[in-house]
């Protein structure tokens, strides 16, 4: 595909044609393709619009901004690590706790049936053991 540019002004007869080169062309079909635009948007964009170079970037600055914010982040893991590691802790506990405490209640339902005494399924406390039991894996 050989793309010709055809510029008509909006009165009289003078127009001016274009040919343009094989490497302009290129990359004008790949931001085509790219963006999903018609050539001729493309070419109305790079003739009508008015470009602004990008804004100049320091990157020294950048660079020392970086470092402070990954300082700033192992400051927070310092803090987080220890609470971590007590909820794990507490989560364990926790979960021997609900063992202990389904243990007990077995023990309670075989001494009422020997006693020949009413058993009460509670069930709500049975979720909140089950919950438990479940937690950290």
């Amino acid at each position: 595909m050989s793309i010709k540019l055809i510029i008509k002004p909006d009165r009289g007869f003078g127009k001016i044609k274009v040919k343009l080169s094989d490497e302009i062309e290129a990359k004008i079909l790949e931001l085509s393709n790219k963006f999903g635009v018609p050539v001729e948007r493309i070419l109305e964009i790079l003739i009508l619009e008015d470009f602004k170079d990008p804004p100049a970037i320091n990157i020294e600055d950048l660079e020392k901004e970086i470092s402070e914010l990954e300082k700033k982040v192992w400051e927070l893991e310092m803090e987080f690590a220890p609470l971590k590691f007590k909820a794990y802790n507490l989560t364990q506990e926790n979960k021997l706790l609900a063992i202990e405490l389904s243990g007990l209640l077995a023990e309670n339902v075989q001494l009422k049936r020997f006693l020949k005494k009413k058993i009460d399924r509670n069930i709500e406390l049975r979720k909140l053991i089950t919950y438990y039991m479940n937690l950290g894996g």
